[in-house]
């Protein structure tokens, strides 16, 4: 996908840019569009060979509020999404894994953010010590498959890539 030229930068952070890009559209015509540029993503569900799942309950400052979320982060440049997957794993959980399965993408909200968060199911696990970062702050749990979709369902779970991702590794063989 190429990216289109700037027509103004906003903003250059660590995380994110903000930019005004002219957009082409399939009909010949263009508008000015306010663009928020990531670098994506990737985020893992990790089952055990007990059939649960590792879910984080993780305080958001954004949210104002504990989230259950996926073990998941942004990628590092031009990482590739499965050395996130596995970076990101390790880093908030401690967890490495032996088999991986690409579970497809998903675009968290295109009309305004460039991010792709790239899914994962990873199995055959061991568990380390987590390695965390200072603006961080994460519980780990292991509910089963099915209680996380209950969950996702109901809605005690709202965070989009961890619905999207337990539904996807609930249609696994």
């Amino acid at each position: 996908m190429s990216t289109p030229e700037a027509l103004r930068w906003y903003y250059r952070g660590r995380v994110i840019d903000v930019v005004a890009e002219q957009a082409h559209f399939p009909d010949g015509r263009s508008s000015e569009l306010e663009i928020v540029r990531h670098p994506g993503g990737a985020a893992v569900v990790a089952l055990n060979d007990r059939g649960k799942v590792c879910l984080l309950r993780q305080y958001r400052h954004v949210a104002n509020e504990w989230l259950w979320e996926l073990p998941a982060g942004r990628r590092d440049g031009a990482e590739e999404p499965l050395i996130t997957a596995q970076r990101e794993l390790a880093e908030e959980t401690g967890i490495t894994a032996q088999t991986w399965q690409p579970l497809g993408h998903l675009v968290s909200s295109p009309g305004v953010f460039t991010e792709v968060v790239h899914l994962f199911c990873a199995r055959d696990l061991t568990e380390n010590m987590p390695m965390r970062e200072d603006e961080e702050y994460i519980e780990v749990h292991w509910v089963s498959l099915d209680e996380a979709l209950a969950w996702a369902s109901s809605g005690q779970i709202y965070d989009a890539k961890t619905i999207i991702g337990l539904f996807r590794a609930s249609t696994l063989s």
